[in-house]
């Protein structure tokens, strides 16, 4: 989540549950989370240095931006192929998806290193044709799995190209919601002396 808010941030300002409601748009509603995760989130990034306060709207919401560092981390979180064991497959589509909704982000080049990265694993796994038919038991339906998914990964990566090549990539992109919250953190109130 931590790079997903980032990389949303990169479009300008925004307040937490504002980035709440864009995080699950632009996954289109693949990544939930608890709106006091992203406050949480929001916290530990100011903390590491990676945004700082932009001031508040004009009903109190503090309102969260991007610094050097944290734009840089962005940028390469989303033009990255690696992620954590096991999340190649979600990391992908949440990489994906939410650098298509972005503008002057060039999700053509993203599609194409990932579409890589998948291909990579698959000529690997070629260079050892044995490796399936040799792996016994557990390993064995693990190797599968592995060469489902990039089958699968590049497969998806194929139909991306192909809807954005139909239809131009400006047509995925979206700006920030305009949209005022129901709730959100507003700035304790101090009491009057």
């Amino acid at each position: 989540m931590r790079s997903s808010l980032l990389s949303i941030l990169t479009m300008g300002p925004a307040y937490g549950f504002q980035l709440h409601g864009e995080l699950g748009a632009r996954t289109a509603g693949r990544r939930s989370v608890n709106v006091g995760q992203i406050y949480g989130t929001l916290e530990r990034l100011v903390a590491q240095g990676a945004v700082e306060s932009a001031g508040s709207t004009t009903d109190g919401l503090p309102l969260y931006r991007l610094t050097v560092g944290g734009r840089s981390e962005a940028v390469a979180w989303l033009h990255g192929t690696t992620s954590s064991a096991g999340e190649d497959w979600n990391e992908m589509l949440e990489r994906v998806l939410i650098a298509s909704s972005l503008p002057d982000v060039d999700v053509g080049a993203i599609v194409g290193d990932y579409r890589e990265a998948w291909a990579a694993r698959l000529r690997s796994d070629a260079q050892t044709p044995a490796r399936l038919h040799d792996a016994g038991g557990l390993a064995g339906l693990s190797l599968a799995a592995d060469d489902a998914l990039a089958h699968a990964a590049l497969t998806w990566l194929d139909t991306v190209s192909a809807r954005l090549a139909a239809s131009g990539d400006e047509v995925f992109h979206r700006e920030l919601s305009l949209e005022r919250p129901k709730r959100g953190r507003r700035p304790a109130l101090t009491p009057a002396l």
